[in-house]
C-alpha cells in the first residue's frame, strides 16, 4: 500500500491538520505502508516544523515532498507546476489522502487524481461544518460560490470522506455530496506522553505564575476558539478562586489583539499570561502543569489539543461544539454550552475539587489509551481504503 498525504502546509502555526497528517502517516508506515507527505514550500517554517515533529515515532520512515508554491493570481488560478508535481508523485501512489477543502493543494490533488487515475480521499477537518460554512456573511457567500463553481465537483470525485466524528458527518449531510463517510478520529502516540515534564517545569520557565493553579488554553488564537467566552468566564472564576491564573498559548490567528483589549477592559490582565506558541517539550510542560485545560470553541473538527490534554491526565472543560461527547461520558471533564456562566461553573468545579480533578485526569488518560491512539487509527484508515476499492489495500 502506497499512501500520499497532501496538505497545504506543515507549519504548526496553521493549526492541527499538520500534526494529524504527520502522525497518521508515521503510524501507517509502521504498519508496512509506503507513505509520503506532500506540502507547499513554507519559507521560514522549517524550525517550527522540526520542533513540532521531533517527537513523532517512526516519522523517519515517511518521505517528505516540498511542492512548488503558486505565485500570483495567475499562478493560483492555473496551478500548472503544482499539479504537475503532484501528478508525478501520484503515479507512485495507490491513494491520495487529501487534508482540507478550500486551498490550492486540494484543487491540484484532484487534477492529479484524475490524470493519474489514483483515488482520492478527503479529510475536511471540520471545514464543511455548518458553522464554518456560515461563520460570516462574506464567508458564506464566498464558500457558496466556490462550492457551486469548483469544489462540489472536486469533492464528489473523492472515494470517501474521512470525517473525524459522527457530528461532522451529520453536519455535512445538507450539502448533498455523493461520497460516503468513514468516521475515523484523531489520536496520539502514547510514546510521546511516556516521560512527561514535571508539573513545575512550566512554572520554572514562567516564574510570574508562582505556585498559583492555572487554567490552560492551548490552540490557535482565533475567534472560533472562543477566547472571548473564556476571558469573560475567567472573570467569574476569579470571584471564587482569586488565586487562579489563565495561560493562553498558541499562534495568533487574529484574536490576539481583541483578547488583549478584552482582558484590559475586564481588569484581569495581571492574571492572564499570553505565552505565544508552544511546541515539543514546552507544550507538554504546559499541559502537565495546568490545573484544568479549557477549549470553549464555537466549532472543532477533532481537537488534537483536547486529546493531548487527556493524554497528560489533565481534566478538561470543552464546549459541545468541540464534538467530543466522550469527555462527558467517560467522566474526563465537563462538556458545556457556549454560555459564559456555564463555562465558569465548570472551571470552578474542577479547581474546587483537586481529588476529583485527578480522577478526571485518570479517566481521560484511560479513554485515550483505549480509543484514540494512532496505531489503531492508522489501521482503520487502511481498512477503509480496502472497503472503497483502493488497489494495494
Amino acid at each position: 500500500m502506497r499512501v500520499l498525504h497532501v496538505i497545504e502546509s506543515l507549519d504548526p502555526r496553521t493549526g492541527g491538520p499538520p500534526a494529524v497528517a504527520a502522525r497518521l502517516g508515521a503510524a501507517q508506515a509502521a504498519l508496512g505502508a509506503r507513505v509520503g507527505i506532500a506540502a507547499l514550500a513554507e519559507p521560514g517554517a522549517a524550525q517550527r516544523v522540526r520542533e513540532s515533529f521531533a517527537s513523532i515515532p517512526g516519522l523517519d520512515a515517511v518521505s517528505l515532498h516540498e511542492l512548488p508554491r503558486p505565485a500570483g493570481t495567475l499562478g493560483r488560478l492555473r496551478l500548472t507546476r503544482l499539479t504537475e508535481a503532484l501528478a508525478t508523485l501520484a503515479r507512485n501512489a495507490d491513494v491520495l489522502h487529501v487534508h482540507g477543502v478550500w486551498d490550492v493543494t486540494v484543487r491540484a490533488a484532484h487534477a492529479a487524481s484524475v490524470s493519474s487515475r489514483v483515488p482520492m480521499v478527503v479529510v475536511p477537518h471540520g471545514m464543511l461544518d455548518p458553522w464554518s460554512m456560515r461563520a460570516t456573511p462574506a464567508k458564506r457567500l464566498k464558500k457558496s460560490v466556490a462550492m457551486a463553481l469548483t469544489f462540489r465537483r472536486i469533492l464528489n470525485h473523492a472515494s470517501f470522506f474521512h470525517t473525524l466524528n459522527a457530528d461532522e458527518q451529520a453536519g455535512m449531510a445538507p450539502l448533498g455530496l455523493l461520497p460516503a463517510c468513514e468516521v475515523i478520529p484523531n489520536g496520539v502516540f502514547l510514546d510521546e506522553f511516556a516521560n512527561l515534564p514535571g508539573p513545575d517545569e512550566f512554572r520554572g520557565a514562567n516564574p510570574a505564575l508562582g505556585a498559583d493553579p492555572f487554567v490552560l488554553f492551548l490552540s490557535r488564537l482565533h475567534h472560533k476558539k472562543g477566547l472571548d467566552i473564556l476571558a469573560d468566564a475567567f472573570t467569574l472564576v476569579l470571584k471564587t478562586h482569586p488565586g487562579a491564573r489563565l495561560v493562553v498559548a498558541g499562534p495568533d490567528g487574529g484574536a490576539l489583539g481583541p483578547l488583549t483589549a478584552q482582558v484590559q477592559r475586564l481588569g484581569i490582565a495581571g492574571r492572564v499570561h499570553l505565552v505565544g506558541p508552544l511546541y515539543g517539550r514546552d507544550k507538554l510542560a504546559a499541559l502537565a502543569g495546568c490545573a484544568v485545560f479549557c477549549l470553549p470553541s464555537r466549532q472543532e473538527g477533532f481537537s488534537m489539543a483536547i486529546t493531548e490534554a487527556m493524554a497528560c491526565a489533565r481534566p478538561v472543560v470543552v464546549s459541545d461544539a468541540c464534538h467530543f461527547p466522550e469527555v462527558g461520558s467517560a467522566g474526563a471533564g465537563h462538556v458545556v454550552t457556549l454560555d459564559v456562566a456555564e463555562v465558569a461553573r465548570a472551571i470552578s468545579a474542577v479547581l474546587s475539587d483537586p481529588e476529583g480533578a485527578r480522577e478526571m485526569g485518570r479517566r481521560g488518560r484511560g479513554l485515550v489509551e483505549s480509543r484514540f491512539t494512532w496505531p489503531v487509527i492508522a489501521r482503520l484508515c487502511l481498512e477503509a481504503y480496502a472497503r472503497h476499492g483502493v488497489r494495494g489495500a
